[in-house]
């Protein structure tokens, strides 16, 4: 080929270069809203892509799940080794407002409780609560050693194993039918269950550090807007005002005659 010719091939086309654009100018947060049972109404924040045409960001955010400390959410340190799921269920202006999705407990903690020289016993049950969510729990419970053993290991025979865990499925499934879902997640926070569960087995066999491990929300009921609310109102009732303390008035001894 002739030099000089096609001078066209060297040359660069025109605007090949794309300017770096930093994406998160694409980007917009959202603040998240716990339920009013916790102590903490605002605990973080999420990011998502601003809504360009049909692309809605409020869409691609319902369905979004957060994982929270319930230390954080409740300002207890003490329950530190309690995990909270909360879903995005509804997006009001750029409040994403979340509900319940589950509960977990920290590797740490189960690591912790696990020993030698005694039995694990586990069961889980799905349940339905009277608002329509069906529940699966899971319970965790180990055998300990009485008051006077000599004895180093504390086993249970399956037998035993079979009715403490008879007795975890009656508890768990009472805890949850007898209420709706928001009495139920009050019911876990306090976590009394395991007490009552650990008191309810000693006739069996001794049990020490039972808990509720596990909460999953297999299934919900059809969104409804009035129902999420009801999470997010508080539940002091409204009392009104408070009203000035009576003023005593000193009676005036009678002459015995009518007044």
């Amino acid at each position: 080929m002739a030099i000089g010719k096609n001078k066209r091939l060297t040359k660069s086309k025109k605007g090949s270069k794309k300017k770096a654009v930093d994406p998160f100018q694409k980007k917009e947060w959202y603040k998240l809203i716990a339920p009013s049972i916790f102590a903490e109404k605002n605990c973080g924040k999420t990011i998502i892509t601003k809504t360009q045409g049909t692309k809605i960001a409020s869409d691609y955010l319902k369905g979004r799940v957060v994982e929270l400390s319930l230390a954080d959410l409740n300002n207890n340190e003490a329950m530190s080794y309690r995990k909270i799921k909360l879903c995005i269920e509804d997006v009001q202006g750029f409040n994403c407002l979340l509900n319940f999705h589950g509960m977990d407990m920290t590797r740490d903690k189960l690591c912790s409780l696990i020993k030698k020289k005694q039995s694990i016993i586990e069961a889980h049950v799905d349940c339905r609560t009277t608002d329509g969510y069906i529940v699966r729990m899971f319970c965790i419970a180990f055998t300990k050693k009485q008051d006077d053993q000599i004895k180093e290991t504390c086993y249970a025979k399956s037998a035993k194993m079979k009715q403490i865990r008879a007795k975890m499925v009656s508890t768990m499934s009472t805890l949850a039918g007898k209420g709706d879902l928001k009495a139920l997640v009050k019911a876990l926070i306090s976590g009394t269950t395991g007490e009552e569960i650990e008191r309810e087995a000693s006739s069996i066999f001794p049990i020490k550090d039972c808990y509720i491990r596990k909460v999953k929300v297999i299934k919900k009921p059809k969104f409804d807007v009035t129902a999420l609310m009801e999470w997010h109102t508080d539940d002091g009732q409204d009392v009104g005002a408070k009203v000035a303390p009576a003023i005593v008035e000193e009676n005036v001894a009678g002459s015995g005659g009518r007044l």
